[in-house]
């Protein structure tokens, strides 16, 4: 923690506990389902000293450090913000964190340090995630984001996928002096942040300030080239890379094996977000064109992914979307708060509800969907209550427009493509936690592709633990 002034370490905590709870303000939901601008309003340098203001500086270590996944210093940027060195605090931010701008808008901070503040105890913590944003983005504003760049080492390095992981591991090696290319299968880098996470929780343009970042840097962008089809990891070390960080995450989605689930009108979450929300002119072959809805969308699945498909179905102008999901909302995996943004905006959920079968309508596209009624029972491996069909409960669901939001599985390419490269199941990629080290030399893998599906933020993580391993692995190269 940095070190606040010697005369005002005696804080007065009752009078912190007495400011009111400063929170960010969502735009009506009348008018932010009418587009796919950020659903909350920023906040003004005022709220942001008052909302700082309200953290009563627990001893070291703070719940809130502990809890997360970066180790924020976020005590000494509370300081810093109440005190109005925004500049300082956004530069705080940076030395742990390699996307502050980010990881302030799509972490689950509920969960996470927003989530272990004491002030829970009241109900009232203080907004970490939207105060960690808010200098990310003044710096950029009033002060610029620069990245410093090492003195070159003649190394170059690959890394295989430009999402969050990926990032983070170029911003790393790059301030070490490395020449970094990033290859992306996609037409723009971004990865999850671009092509998944939809523009009212993530504006695309803060994505891109941040590739821009790297660019500026000197890190090398080439997309349209997938790894394991295009070229191979043994064709990357050809052409001259001295080590690959793999970080392509987990793209592939889940699906149903059930009657119909090809029917026109039945949409897999990825094509559906993708095509919903990316400018068109960055959409892949094949997904062209914003996705085709009726009146009455039914989406399958209880995590964020399915949240972010009701609340996407709802923008593009659906009339009646609804949640089925085969368990009761206990035991639902998504953020509870994009649930309650979901329904402010008109979705409905229903629970205990398990599809069976995909019907047709007199035009040949999907018009409902046959479900069961469930009963929950004994706790699976997850530690989730499984749901059992009641057999003869059958009832359908009228629906013109289905997404399968069910999850997502590796790709598994890689992995068949890469001697002595060794997966485990699905395809995931077999990594040393601490250093991304792969069982083929020189190969270092990290994020969802290693772990399955994650938060953004410990892709990250597992990006900058990545270049401090690579970094070293180059070293002895020597």
């Amino acid at each position: 923690m940095q070190a606040i002034p010697s005369e005002e370490l005696a804080i007065d905590r009752k009078a912190r506990m007495k400011i009111p709870m400063v929170k960010p303000k969502a735009r009506p939901p009348e008018e932010r389902v009418c587009d796919f601008g950020p659903t909350y309003l920023p906040l003004t340098p005022e709220e942001a000293k008052l909302a700082a203001e309200r953290c009563i500086h627990c001893p070291d270590p703070a719940p809130c450090v502990k809890a997360c996944p970066t180790s924020n210093d976020i005590p000494s940027a509370m300081w810093l913000i109440e005190q109005g060195d925004f500049l300082a605090a956004a530069r705080l931010y940076r030395q742990s964190s390699s996307l502050p701008e980010i990881c302030g808008r799509v972490c689950p901070h509920d969960a996470l340090c927003q989530g272990s503040c004491v002030r829970n105890k009241r109900g009232e913590p203080v907004i970490t995630g939207a105060l960690e944003a808010f200098v990310a983005d003044y710096e950029r504003e009033h002060g610029g984001v620069e990245l410093p760049v090492g003195e070159p080492t003649g190394k170059r390095v690959a890394i295989v996928g430009a999402g969050p992981s990926g990032l983070s591991c170029a911003e790393q090696l790059v301030q070490r002096g490395h020449s970094v290319t990033v290859f992306d299968a996609h037409p723009a880098p971004g990865g999850l942040l671009v092509y998944g996470i939809p523009n009212f929780k993530l504006e695309k343009t803060v994505v891109n300030a941040r590739i821009d970042d790297l660019r500026r840097a000197g890190v090398q962008f080439i997309t349209n080239t997938r790894i394991g089809k295009d070229k191979t990891i043994d064709d990357l070390f050809a052409e001259g890379f001295e080590a690959l960080y793999v970080a392509v995450g987990t793209g592939v989605d889940a699906t149903m094996d059930v009657p119909g689930v090809d029917l026109p009108g039945v949409y897999k979450a990825t094509e559906f977000l993708i095509r919903a929300n990316v400018d068109p002119e960055l959409l892949p072959p094949g997904m062209q064109g914003r996705p085709e809805i009726g009146k009455r969308v039914a989406v399958i699945g209880g995590g964020d992914t399915a949240s972010d498909c009701l609340r996407s179905a709802l923008r593009l102008g659906a009339e009646e979307v609804t949640c089925l999901y085969r368990r009761t909302e206990a035991e639902m995996p998504g953020n509870p708060h994009d649930r309650e943004l979901a329904r402010e905006e008109g979705a409905r959920y229903r629970f205990l509800t398990q599809p069976i079968r995909f019907i047709d309508g007199p035009d040949g596209r999907v018009s409902a969907v046959e479900c069961l009624q469930c009963e929950l029972g004994e706790p699976d491996e997850s530690g989730r209550r499984r749901p059992i069909p009641i057999e003869g409960s059958n009832f359908t669901v009228p629906a013109d427009t289905v997404i399968l939001a069910l999850g997502y599985w590796p790709d598994e390419t890689i992995g068949k493509t890469t001697p002595g490269l060794e997966t485990r199941k699905w395809g995931l990629i077999v990594s040393d936690p601490d250093t991304g080290a792969t069982t083929r030399e020189g190969v270092f893998a990290g994020g969802d592709a290693v772990t399955g599906p994650d938060l953004v933020v410990t892709a990250m993580v597992a990006g900058r633990k990545a270049a401090a391993a690579i970094d070293q692995y180059l070293a002895k190269k020597k």
